[in-house]
């Protein structure tokens, strides 16, 4: 699915799910050729994905040879055992998620200001109680760090997105999902029945 073809609901939705999680994959080339994989925080907003780290270490070394990246980010949300749907066979387990990948390429932030907003919409997922300052360039205490950290911001080309709720499954065993699910009860189990109704709203469930 690439982003030219999402409706607004669905860029709506991505969005929100973007604000929701705050870990994510950094996809990058490397001199030897195999890819590089890195685990980190980002944060999402004006239509960029945002990370953070020192101006010296192997990531930004690569990122300066080639800006090409992909950066993914994905929610578990549920474990679906096969003895859901079937006693016998183990062939139905799977799992409920949400995903999205990238492609674009990463450009080194030196604007203060965009800084500013970046680290706030940081600040926003990983201390939403709030208990700082607001972020503000003109701020000398914050002016000084904002200038030492190294800030990159990821510029998407191409957009591809997978929530897995059950879309493909024949109603009467998605009624045998949410029934187990519901007997379940763990932590995202009602979450992952809301989803299933969300998204396949034409099934009866």
């Amino acid at each position: 699915m690439r982003r030219k073809e999402f409706a607004v609901a669905e860029l709506e939705e991505i969005e929100q799910f973007l604000s929701e999680v705050s870990f994510g994959f950094l996809g990058m080339n490397s001199e030897d050729g195999f890819p590089r994989v890195v685990p980190l925080n980002f944060a999402y907003g004006n239509g960029v994905f945002y990370i953070h780290g020192s101006r010296a270490g192997e990531k930004m070394e690569r990122m300066k040879e080639d800006n090409r990246v992909t950066f993914s980010a994905a929610k578990e949300y549920a474990l679906i055992p096969s003895y859901f749907t079937d006693e016998h066979m183990a062939c139905p387990a799977t799992s409920f998620f949400k995903s999205i990948t990238v492609r674009g390429h990463a450009e080194h932030v030196v604007d203060l200001e965009e800084k500013a907003s970046a680290f706030s919409i940081f600040m926003s997922k990983l201390q939403p109680e709030g208990g700082y300052d607001t972020i503000d360039a003109s701020d000398s205490r914050y002016a000084s760090r904002l200038k030492g950290v190294a800030l990159i911001k990821i510029v998407p080309e191409e957009w591809t997105a997978k929530f897995k709720f059950g879309q493909n499954v024949k109603e009467q065993e998605r009624q045998k999902i949410i029934d187990g699910l519901q007997q379940r009860g763990l932590d995202d189990d009602l979450t992952t029945i809301e989803m299933m109704r969300k998204y396949c709203p034409h099934h009866s469930v």
